[in-house]
């Protein structure tokens, strides 16, 4: 892939959807499926946002998202403001961000306008390892260090990941299936 070709166009189209994804990110926090720990989408609209809109613009349009909510917009499950750095779910949020640049990445070295469904599924599934395992690492040290609340390594990755990781894998791959066909759509745009 030529210099020019990976470098984002900030052009209306792309920051429409950058934009767009913020949204969607935003509205994600929250739909939720009901249950002992609520299932939200906002991994599926970051995972779209980083098969669709690649590393720069997956990662912008989750850090656009941050942002809005560490400035006091409460777009997070749980409000928003600076002090949610202290929260323990603030770690899927850098999560989002990482996973979606990286996301991106894999689509991108992928060398043609189409990648394969499979290289889909393995970058939506990379991307949903990184923000369990920023989130996971956030909860336990900002359980046992800030908040002063003992919690185990294990207890941290049963209630930061086994509990939430079964719907994501379902909601990765549907993401994964949409993105194939919203790209072939997303040219003709």
């Amino acid at each position: 892939m030529s210099r020019e070709k990976a470098k984002m166009k900030l052009d209306v189209r792309t920051m429409t959807l950058i934009a767009a994804f913020t949204a969607l990110i935003a509205v994600g926090a929250f739909l939720r499926i009901p249950g002992p720990v609520p299932k939200t989408f906002q991994l599926f609209f970051t995972v779209l946002a980083g098969l669709l809109l690649g590393s720069r613009g997956g990662a912008a349009s989750a850090g656009l998202y941050v942002l809005l909510g560490l400035c006091g917009v409460p777009l997070f499950t749980q409000g928003g403001g600076f002090s949610y750095v202290l929260h323990p779910n603030f770690g899927y949020l850098i999560g989002f961000i990482v996973g979606a640049w990286v996301i991106g990445r894999i689509v991108e070295q992928s060398g043609s306008a189409e990648p394969s469904i499979g290289r889909l599924l393995c970058a939506a599934y990379v991307g949903m390892i990184i923000v369990y395992v920023i989130g996971v690492v956030w909860l336990f040290v900002i359980t046992n260090y800030v908040l002063g609340v003992t919690m185990s390594a294990w207890k941290a990755f049963m209630y930061g990941f086994l509990v939430l990781v079964p719907g994501d894998i379902v909601l990765c791959g549907l993401a994964a299936f949409l993105a194939r066909r919203l790209r072939k759509a997303m040219r003709f745009m």
